[in-house]
């Protein structure tokens, strides 16, 4: 299992998209340059010998079409044909764990020739905390049950890889609402073998490197459930829930009503803020009625929900956590949970003053962000 594979499934179904676009571009080579990294404390040191392996991800054909030892700096140099309906990505192991890039720019114009591969020794003991937990529940369907899809974005503000203390624990784990139904994994950062359903409860058994990882599953709610409880296990810097029926009341941690969105021609009412451990999320519902079906939330996170939600979140496979995004993303995420739906309940000049942060905020993210994918 492994982590910043970003589960391939995805890339693969994005290249859908490409599928006339291009294809291998006669006498056309492009160049992937970089280095080998190991997280070392706040620092990183190169990794001499590391084996880099080149990869291509293309809708019929995938797997490495060629590899080297990194230098004694850990450098390596790669040149390779343009294939523009492909996608290529870079990978290295390092005690038992295959690390990937992100994708890379196969163009000949503006070659990647300062690349960062970034690998990380492994602890079974280092802490994982939850940034955010998305928890979007539509309208019962026929049946009575009501469709519900959660993303949470796990992260290892640590040094080191979360792996598991023996061979068959998990390395997260959370709680659902009691009797979940129809628990179904989708394309998050892990892939749907690392993820498992068991006595109303998610397990992870998939490694977390330094950084943020995405998980992204759907389930339904029984049948006239009347009040709803879904356990907090861990302090959850934003619990966004996000409701298709207006009339529900949430309650639990510091969570209070936002605003509404829209999502895919559909209205949303957003209730949102921090929670800590043992806190329990509560949504009254009626014992009630008709609806849409799940595989029309499945469609809606396909179609465009996981960008919504999430954008600006989505942990890039090879930054190390000593770029101190994580910290920053952290408390974007408490300042958006403290001011959601508040501004006409808070003086202009100091929603101003949030709306102020909150840009400076995004940008140093971008900015380190950026910084950490390239060589200095």
């Amino acid at each position: 299992m492994n982590p910043g594979w970003r589960t391939v499934r995805l890339i693969v179904s994005g290249l859908a998209l490409a599928a006339g676009a291009g294809r291998l571009a006669a006498q056309q080579t492009t160049l992937a340059a970089g280095r080998v990294v190991r997280i070392d404390g706040a620092d990183t040191t190169s990794l001499a010998g590391a084996r880099v392996v080149l990869h291509r991800v293309a809708r019929s054909l995938q797997g490495p079409i060629d590899s080297l030892l990194a230098g004694h700096r850990g450098e390596f140099r790669f040149r390779y044909p343009i294939d523009t309906s492909a996608i290529y990505l870079l990978s290295s192991g390092y005690k038992g764990i295959e690390y990937f890039s992100t994708p890379l720019r196969p163009s000949p114009v503006h070659p990647d020739t300062g690349l960062l591969l970034i690998v990380s020794d492994t602890s079974s003991t280092v802490r994982l905390s939850v940034a955010s937990r998305h928890i979007v529940i539509g309208k019962p369907a026929q049946d009575g049950t009501r469709p519900t899809l959660e993303i949470v974005v796990l992260e290892n503000n640590g040094f080191r890889t979360r792996v598991a203390g023996n061979d068959s624990g998990p390395t997260w784990a959370a709680r659902l609402p009691a009797g979940a139904l129809n628990f179904q994994v989708g394309q998050g950062d892990v892939s749907q073998e690392a993820v498992e359903f068991r006595h109303d409860s998610v397990l992870l058994f998939a490694p977390v490197a330094p950084g943020e990882k995405q998980l992204l599953y759907t389930y339904e709610i029984p049948a006239s459930p009347g009040t709803v409880r879904i356990p907090i296990d861990d302090s959850v810097s934003a619990v966004n829930v996000l409701l298709e029926e207006f009339d529900r009341k949430v309650s639990g941690g510091e969570i209070s009503k936002g605003d509404s969105t829209r999502i895919e021609n559909r209205e949303f009412q957003q209730w949102v803020g921090p929670a800590a451990p043992g806190a329990v999320v509560s949504i009254d519902f009626p014992r009630s009625r008709t609806g849409w079906l799940l595989p029309a939330l499945v469609g809606l996170v396909g179609a465009g929900l996981i960008a919504t939600l999430v954008l600006g979140l989505r942990r890039r496979a090879v930054e190390p956590a000593a770029s101190g995004a994580g910290p920053l993303l952290d408390e974007l995420a408490r300042l958006d949970a403290r001011y959601a739906g508040q501004e006409g309940e808070v003086p202009p000049e100091e929603w101003r003053r949030y709306q102020d942060e909150r840009a400076r905020l995004k940008q140093e993210v971008s900015t380190r962000l950026a910084g950490s994918r390239r060589l200095s």
